[in-house]
């Protein structure tokens, strides 16, 4: 697979530069393209490419920030969203000390490229009034901007600096969520979820709190709700359970938990099958999932849940069978050594494998 970085690749620079010498006309390309292409461009990885990327545009744009913006503005294109994160990136980098200006162009960016990295550290030097933004945003006309409302916000989103203040106290959020829970929009929607299941990692209660009182107002807010307290379920949380009309699978049990592939080659498959038995007279409503345990580089295991199935059983036996990919992938290198599965019944561990990883 192609690294992401490579994504900065020859077409890209040739319209960024196209776009910048039109916006200003005394846009030295030859010299902008030498300076991104320096000694140490082969080996930046994706966000030190972007970094340095944003740090040449400001060198060779010797304008006052504002007019800085304009320029951008006028050289953005629809393209690689990935890529162009560096005109939002400019924003962080260089906007702290003009928020008007700043907000105004990360709102222009994000329907380009998603501001909701860049609009984080607004949040925290700024808090009242970007949130205030933010708020005004969630009622936008463009669903980019309404998303960047909620995703910008969230406590816990990956790869970004934490909101600490709403890690702690999250109800200065709730608002954008409550008006964007019903979006017409299913991209705005599941970053409303996403900021919901962060709320649940450090209060679940309050996650619980607001999932009763939007659950049943319409299939998609029901889907936000079941979205947003995934982590609830995987860890068999009982009010998360009873919401969706999961009961403890007591009387359930799972019988020969077994493999044809105990050992697996890294980038091929682990295949493994059950029973699943319900003894009891009525039918059981069942989310049924498997856990890996895998083994890291440290050492160490980490355990990743699976989804297998949302189903009702019937009394009687059920057989189940999944195979389970070892490829390597840009999100999970695979290592050689004992790794364990693991299944799992509303939450609760009912068998366990151990098994083998070959490299």
């Amino acid at each position: 697979m192609e690294p992401l970085k490579n994504r900065y690749d020859a077409p890209f620079f040739e319209k960024l530069t196209d776009q910048l010498q039109s916006a200003y006309p005394d846009f030295q390309k030859t010299a902008f393209l030498k300076a991104v292409h320096d000694s140490d461009w082969p080996a930046r990885e994706l966000k030190d490419r972007m970094h340095h990327l944003t740090h040449c545009l400001h060198h060779h744009l010797p304008l006052t920030y504002p007019k800085q913006i304009t320029v951008l503005q006028n050289s953005i294109w629809e393209g690689d969203a990935l890529t162009l994160m560096c005109f939002p990136d400019f924003v962080e980098v260089y906007g702290m000390q003009d928020w008007q200006t700043s907000m105004e162009a990360l709102e222009f960016f994000t329907p380009f490229a998603s501001s909701e990295f860049a609009i984080r550290p607004f949040l925290i030097q700024y808090p009242q009034e970007t949130r205030q933004r933010m708020q005004h945003w969630s009622n936008h006309s463009n669903h980019h901007v309404r998303r960047l409302a909620t995703e910008g916000c969230r406590p816990r989103l990956p790869w970004a600096i934490a909101l600490t203040a709403y890690k702690k106290d999250p109800s200065p959020i709730l608002p954008i969520l409550e008006q964007l829970k019903d979006d017409a929009s299913e991209y705005v929607r599941r970053s409303v979820a996403n900021n919901l299941n962060d709320i649940c990692k450090d209060h679940p209660e309050l996650a619980l709190q607001l999932a009763r009182s939007w659950q049943g107002r319409s299939a998609e807010t029901d889907w936000v709700v079941k979205h947003g307290l995934r982590t609830l379920l995987k860890k068999g949380h009982p009010e998360a359970l009873q919401l969706f009309g999961f009961a403890k699978p007591d009387q359930m049990e799972v019988h020969q938990l077994q493999s044809t592939t105990p050992s697996v080659r890294i980038g091929s498959d682990f295949h493994f099958s059950f029973q699943l038995e319900n003894p009891g007279p009525e039918p059981v409503r069942l989310r049924l999932e498997y856990r890996i345990a895998y083994l890291k580089k440290t050492g160490k295991h980490s355990p990743k849940i699976f989804m297998l199935s949302e189903n009702t059983y019937p009394p009687g036996s059920h057989s189940i069978q999944r195979k389970h990919s070892f490829l390597d992938r840009t999100t999970r290198k695979h290592y050689p050594g004992s790794h364990r599965l693991e299944v799992l019944l509303n939450g609760i561990v009912k068998a366990s494998l151990a098994f083998e990883v070959l490299g």
